[in-house]
């Protein structure tokens, strides 16, 4: 063999998997919190264990935008946030339902939490495979974000505890809300994914005055607010789901009208 093949063999030989040390530090403080989430759920401090899941939710957020900006994807990245997500945003959110508001239900109430587990999962490697909404736009996600279900069990804990419950609670109201979110992750309801936020980009001091109105407005109540927040966007899907389902057909029709002609 010739110094030219070698250099060529070299050349074909794939590039080295790296694991690049920032964004996958971040995702090992979401993994973190999820798990400080799991010990305290077990441990009956339902708010820290609330807590700890938001917490994990904000360094989920940054970690992939850290990549994306440094140029530090990878496959090994994507595939130890995934890891990091079941735990932090499947089964700590599950237990914590199951020890603060489901036990009491018997079957119903473990069933729930499995099943909010299962489908965290089925709506990680969905999205693993076909992106954030399939074959539809990159501004929405096809169905409901594992984070922003996590958040609405943990504020849900927060703003109970705001009234003064802040004990273990048997209502079927809650029951029910643990099938709703499992139903929803797994769903083909589409929910916008502030990814592709154009008005920002075209308006950037009147974006900042809205995001330090928006940081205002939780910071007079947090329990409360953050609660409101996360159960409008849960509930937003649904709401305008058959909006974009008319909008979708309206298009099909136009599109199949002009190739007709």
């Amino acid at each position: 063999m010739t110094a030219t093949d070698t250099r060529c063999e070299k050349r074909r030989k794939p590039p080295r998997k790296r694991a690049y040390i920032l964004p996958n530090l971040l995702t090992s403080i979401s993994l973190f919190a999820g798990f400080y989430s799991l010990v305290s759920s077990i441990d009956g401090k339902f708010m820290a264990a609330a807590w700890a899941i938001l917490v994990s939710g904000i360094f989920d957020g940054l970690d992939g935008r850290v990549a994306r900006i440094t140029g530090t994807t990878s496959k090994f990245g994507l595939e130890y946030d995934s890891l990091a997500d079941l735990v932090a945003f499947g089964v700590a959110p599950g237990i914590l339902a199951f020890t603060w508001a489901l036990r009491g239900f018997g079957r119903l109430g473990w069933l729930a939490a499995f099943l909010y587990v299962a489908t965290t999962a089925l709506r990680l490697a969905r999205f693993n495979t076909l992106g954030s909404s399939g074959p539809g736009s990159k501004s929405f996600f096809l169905g409901l974000p594992c984070p922003s279900a996590a958040a609405m069990v943990a504020t849900t804990v927060l703003m109970c505890n705001h009234f003064g419950i802040s004990g273990p609670v048997h209502h079927y109201g809650l029951l029910i809300m643990i099938y709703g979110l499992s139903f929803l992750m797994v769903s083909n309801v589409r929910y916008y994914s502030f990814k592709e936020m154009q008005w920002f980009n075209q308006h950037p001091f009147r974006g900042l005055v809205a995001v330090l109105l928006t940081m205002v407005i939780i910071a007079i109540e947090p329990k409360v607010t953050l609660f409101v927040l996360f159960l409008f966007y849960c509930l937003s899907g649904p709401l305008l789901y058959p909006l974009g389902a008319a909008i979708q057909r309206r298009r099909e029709e136009t599109k199949a009208t002009f190739n007709q002609q």
